[in-house]
């Protein structure tokens, strides 16, 4: 079997499960000690991209560009990444990224929408940038739709279209089917990765049929944070393909390291499988969507878990995390339940 690569987007991803607090002297500790296991690929930025640090998304403790640039610093062999989700953040951002020392830029749309993406994969091109393409929420759509958004990215400039299961809703062979059919459709023109949450307690499992499907890039992050109930656990993955004997250069005993003496004194929370991340995988609720829930639940008094269902039902979509307010206040009104003060 090919060599495979282990992304880290515990600087990212893990980002929400701490409220996007990391400061620079975190992140450096965190990257040298990824760059110590040999993960050849560290993603920095705030949880929801470049430019996510606002009042929507939640405000950065640290600017992302100064991270980015600490990252940089700290990483001897290390890819320094980034995530940029258009609407979010911009051409221009991208472009101070690179001027920090960012080479990887992963663009992310909705399952539905990667012809937003073409402008900045141009962009991303032409800064000779590695690039990769998310498409968030694969569940949402069947494995052939999933394909024709695979292509319209490669079409752009994309090198690598991750299958991304921002809420942990895919069981087994619903990802290794839609991984299969990227890989048809683009395989010798791209890579594939996979990208996989924990709600449902499938993350590691469905990276290993990731992988057997064709995927050549797997996401995960140390412990587990991330969004929802979290990521797939990079000292898992490492470990597991190991007793597979699938190649991925990370050093097992080094990423455990990392995971257990870096990264948990420094988690303020760690994600668990709890009943509201749960039900996102459940539903098929955007992972980031958790934290916005539970401080609506706390303010207008109605249960995250009925909040997360009622998103689900209503099918929103990243970006519409404001929307969220509204679905507590019309259960509040239906249950007749004050609001706190």
């Amino acid at each position: 079997m090919n060599h495979i690569r282990l992304n880290d987007t515990t600087l990212r991803d893990g980002s929400h499960a701490v409220k996007h607090q990391y400061t620079e002297g975190q992140v450096r500790s965190i990257v040298r000690a990824l760059d110590d296991a040999n993960v050849e690929m560290i993603e920095v930025t705030h949880g929801d991209g470049l430019g996510g640090s606002t009042f929507n998304y939640g405000f950065s403790k640290t600017n992302e560009l100064d991270l980015i640039s600490a990252a940089v610093d700290e990483a001897r062999n290390a890819k320094i990444g980034v995530l940029l989700l258009p609407g979010v953040g911009t051409v221009e951002d991208l472009k101070e990224a690179q001027k920090r020392g960012a080479s990887v830029v992963r663009i992310a749309t909705h399952c539905t929408e990667a012809d937003v993406s073409l402008k900045h994969f141009e962009a991303a091109r032409g800064l000779g940038l590695e690039t990769g393409g998310f498409l968030m929420l694969s569940h949402r759509i069947s494995p052939a739709e999933l394909a024709k958004q695979a292509r319209i990215m490669v079409d752009a400039g994309c090198q690598c279209v991750f299958v991304v299961d921002s809420a942990g809703a895919l069981i087994l062979e619903e990802a290794g089917d839609r991984v299969k059919a990227v890989v048809d459709e683009i395989g010798g023109e791209a890579q594939v990765g996979f990208h996989g949450h924990q709600n449902l307690s499938f993350g590691v499992a469905n990276s290993v049929l990731a992988v057997r499907n064709g995927a050549q890039q797997i996401d995960g992050t140390l412990v587990g944070l991330g969004a929802g109930a979290g990521n797939a656990p990079i000292e898992v993955l490492a470990t597991a393909f190991d007793r597979l004997s699938v190649e991925h250069g990370v050093d097992v005993d080094n990423i455990l390291l990392a995971a257990e003496e870096i990264l948990r004194p420094i988690a303020s929370r760690l994600p668990s499988m709890d009943r509201g991340s749960i039900v996102q995988g459940q539903m098929g609720v955007y992972n980031s969507f958790l934290f916005h829930a539970e401080r609506a639940s706390e303010r207008y008094r109605v249960p995250t878990a009925e909040i997360l269902r009622e998103v689900g039902r209503r099918g929103y979509v990243g970006g519409q995390e404001d929307m969220i307010i509204e679905v507590a206040v019309n259960l509040r009104e239906a249950a007749k339940v004050p609001a706190s003060s």
